[in-house]
């Protein structure tokens, strides 16, 4: 009996911490919502619901990191309590469907330092939001007749000498959307232009429904498709215009810069060789798709070197010859 009552505290002393840094692991999680947008625009399209899915398997599933990402949708959570412990919420849905007018309580929840992160329709509110919550979000916005909206292939340049660009190579060709020409904040020096990309008449594809003189003066120039802002009250966000199309998670690096941006806006530390995910097969590719009965198409992993050989879009030049009238 004395022998054992002298094993007990040995017992404790080590169990004690242990157990200790256990429920210390367990409250440090970090939380990253996902707010998926509802089915829109066609097959292989927008799919907000896949792409979030996809984001959440590697951060649960393969990263190895402390966190823990829970999807959400369609657009605005039915129970918005889902996202009161959030460390960063993710957007990806039409437009500000995902807010759902909830504009004052994603704001408070800035204002107390939570990660926001808008990916490319979500970029677009109309202008008077776009100034008064995604600037002081996110530090800027797309803005129609400001901003244009073409399909082309961009040689995307990572910024290497900061932790998003941790693991992703240097350029990522990726057909994709890209909107450009953002209205940011005045101070333009304190966004961080994260990833890169030059638009020119060679590597256009499409030229759609908000093309505006600013996009032909934009054009040759070096535009920020994925932007950072560190608020300075606390708390950081992040916008990507790309995403339109579902081929872009199976580029590996798309798909890290992507992650990257998630972790980085949590306020965790991005590691060293970037968040881990496995690369996609064609099947990962094609789960959870939205729903077109017949429309449905199964997509096949996108080849960029394919994309290279696209000739350059048609210039419109009576509808450009427009814009300055």
């Amino acid at each position: 009996m004395k022998g054992l009552t002298l094993i007990i505290p040995i017992l404790l002393a080590f169990v004690s911490p242990l157990f200790l840094s256990a429920k210390k692991e367990e409250v440090t999680k970090k939380k990253i919502v996902l707010i998926a947008g509802s089915r829109s625009h066609a097959s292989g399209e927008h799919e907000f619901r896949a792409g979030c899915m996809l984001l959440a398997k590697s951060l649960n599933d393969e990263s190895g990191l402390n966190v823990e990402a829970v999807v959400v949708g369609k657009d605005w959570p039915k129970d918005k309590s889902v996202l009161d412990d959030a460390d960063s919420i993710f957007i990806f849905a039409d437009s500000v469907s995902g807010i759902a007018g909830e504009w004052e309580y994603l704001d408070s929840l800035a204002k107390k330092g939570v990660g926001m992160v808008f990916m490319h329709y979500a970029v677009h509110p109309n202008p008077q939001m776009g100034k008064k919550y995604f600037q002081p979000w996110i530090g800027g916005a797309m803005e129609s007749d400001w901003s244009v909206n073409p399909h082309w292939v961009a040689d995307m340049k990572v910024k290497q000498d900061h932790e998003i660009g941790n693991g992703v190579p240097e350029m990522v060709t990726c057909l994709d959307e890209f909107y450009y020409n953002m209205r940011f904040i005045n101070e333009r020096d304190k966004v961080l232009d994260l990833v890169t990309a030059t638009p020119t008449r060679e590597n256009m594809y499409r030229y759609i429904n908000l093309w505006n003189q600013h996009g032909v003066d934009g054009l040759d120039k070096e535009h920020a498709l994925m932007w950072g802002y560190e608020r300075p009250n606390g708390g950081r966000g992040v916008g990507f215009t790309g995403g339109h199309y579902h081929h872009v998670w199976a580029l590996d690096g798309f798909r890290t810069v992507v992650l990257n941006a998630l972790i980085w806006s949590a306020g965790i530390e991005v590691p060293k060789g970037g968040v881990k995910s496995k690369p996609l097969t064609e099947d990962d590719l094609n789960d959870n798709l939205d729903s077109y009965g017949k429309n449905m198409k199964r997509l096949e992993l996108p080849n960029p070197s394919d994309w290279k050989k696209l000739g350059p879009a048609r210039i419109d030049e009576k509808r450009e010859a427009a814009f300055t009238k």
